[in-house]
């Protein structure tokens, strides 16, 4: 088979290949036109972040099997063309996290210590030992933002050096935190306050774009900010004016909003911001960790095998598909729901399956389940690595089964919670594929699962529902249907609204401003249109 190369990748990788018997092409400086037509005859395309691989690539490459990214980002490939394509996207995440780790630790001392600054000034032939006071790591307080493997690789190695950890990271858990020598924190705002040295690791997505902008950069006052995760999490315009001002005594920057940087970004302008051309993965091991690790799941995917960091393949026996298929959705949303409706951490998964798909091959459907939980978290996230997220994430997950069931032929129910608090979601599948919600906490709805839906926890007291019905119906929100249970008479009611339209913030404020309102959660669904 053919596999076409179009980034540089180190020639271990493309080495691998050729042993086990297979072309290899390699084409680094092809026009977009040019690609079309390269991969017309390809089996798999190898690529890191120079090759737009879109919609039209996809369309252009029928043979082709997989999208092989030598590293970690894929905001260069279209996957849900690649889905619709059924081309594989994997990447390579752990080739290059001692490297990212390393260089954040690098430049955590090189922006404490000045060291850029101090070498410029003595090569230009001034000795200013006088004029570069530093400040040590020990007994100061690292601040991480995004727990996953380079924010534990990070944390590793500085708690060594006499570092105090405190972490934000809404899906960890506090075992996996301490595990590795940190305390976990409820806000970012709580790290920012605590931290003296601050290091980003979190994917860019729309809840991390400009997560730190200027009014979070006053609460690290005093302290230094680095960020070798992704451009666009901090505010760039800011920060420079934070260091410029000497709101923070430096920062170290290896990544951009745009790459490569442009010349007037407001970074390159202050002699407080070390930055660097993206060097986190830059090294020779990481190069060739990446490279064999692409190249052993385009093997992979040659040989019909499972690839390992797929993005968007699920697998599963054919004979058991259509038995399971229907739930695989239903899960999913399911996980939605129950994530949007606990107010805390998430400890723990746990999915219960009953009746007849008790009794069917469910990974797939409990790995669904878990990527509806884990879906803010990044959104690469699916059903084939969200099992290995929650791993890494010190996640707890169950999976249990029984064929005893009451009113229904098959019930998935998805549970979230901690150690305070649970949400459990239960759903099941009608005749004709038609998937319901049918418990929320023990409460019996009947909810359909898209689009924009509102959960109301409330006294069982007249007036109530009319009272929401008005709310919504002054704010031109159409509710689409309702779902009303209670436990006793004149106790505690649940009513679930389909919408169809989105709830503003201050509807919710109005609604949550009377006192029969017990709780109100507005839910969003993927499959809603906005």
């Amino acid at each position: 088979m053919k596999a076409l190369v179009t980034d540089p990748i180190a020639s271990a990788g493309i080495d691998l290949l050729r042993e086990h018997g297979h072309e290899v092409e390699t084409a680094y400086t092809l026009t977009q036109a040019e690609l079309l037509e390269a991969v017309a005859d390809a089996h798999a395309l190898i690529v890191r972040s120079g090759t737009d691989v879109t919609r039209e690539v996809f369309e252009a490459a029928p043979e082709l099997r997989i999208v092989g990214r030598a590293g970690i980002g894929v905001d260069n490939i279209d996957i849900d063309a690649a889905t619709e394509h059924g081309v594989i996207v994997a990447n390579a995440p752990e080739g290059n996290v001692r490297a990212a780790a390393e260089h954040t630790v690098a430049m955590a001392f090189a922006t404490a210590r000045s060291i850029p600054q101090a070498h410029i000034t003595l090569t230009g032939g001034e000795w200013a030992k006088g004029e570069f006071l530093g400040t040590e790591v020990n007994d100061k307080t690292l601040g991480v933002v995004g727990f996953g493997r380079v924010g534990q690789e990070v944390t590793k190695r500085l708690s060594r050096l006499g570092m105090d950890v405190v972490v934000f990271d809404p899906y960890i858990s506090e075992e996996r935190a301490a595990q590795v020598g940190a305390e976990l924190v409820d806000t970012l705002e709580e790290c920012l306050t605590h931290a003296d040295f601050l290091t980003i690791h979190t994917p860019l997505t729309e809840e991390t774009e400009n997560m730190i902008g200027e009014e979070e950069l006053a609460q690290l006052e005093g302290g230094y900010l680095v960020n070798c995760a992704r451009g666009g999490i901090v505010d760039e315009e800011a920060l420079a004016t934070a260091v410029e001002d000497g709101l923070l005594r430096g920062a170290a920057v290896d990544v951009f909003a745009s790459e490569p940087v442009s010349p007037d970004n407001p970074l390159l302008d202050v002699d407080g911001v070390i930055v660097t051309p993206h060097l986190g993965a830059s090294t020779e091991a990481a190069q060739k960790n990446v490279a064999v690790s692409t190249a052993e799941q385009v093997l992979a995917a040659f040989e019909d095998e499972p690839v390992a960091n797929a993005l968007n393949a699920p697998s599963i026996d054919e004979r058991s598909y259509p038995a399971i298929e229907p739930y695989i959705g239903l899960a999913d949303t399911a996980g939605k729901i129950a994530v949007q409706l606990l107010d805390g951490r998430v400890e723990f998964v746990e999915v219960t399956y009953a009746g007849d798909i008790a009794g069917e091959d469910v990974d797939l459907v409990t790995a669904s389940a878990l990527k509806g939980v884990f879906q803010p978290l990044e959104w690469q996230v699916n059903a084939v690595n969200a099992p290995r997220i929650a791993d890494q994430r010190g996640i707890e997950v169950v999976e249990s089964r029984t064929r005893q069931i009451a009113d229904f032929q098959s019930l998935v129910t998805v549970s979230v919670g901690n150690s305070e608090e649970e949400v459990s979601v239960c759903g099941t599948q009608f005749a004709g594929n038609d998937p319901r919600i049918v418990r929320i906490d023990g409460f019996r709805v009947d909810a359909i699962p898209h689009g924009h839906m509102l959960a109301v926890r409330n006294a069982d007291e007249p007036g109530v529902i009319g009272f929401i019905g008005t709310v919504l119906g002054d704010a031109g929100v159409n509710i689409a249907g309702m779902f009303n249970a209670r436990e006793t008479i004149g106790g505690e009611a649940l009513s679930v609204y389909n919408l169809d339209d989105t709830v503003p913030q201050d509807v919710r404020d109005r609604l949550d401003s009377d006192d029969r309102l017990i709780d109100t959660k507005y839910i969003s669904l993927d499959n809603g249109e906005e």
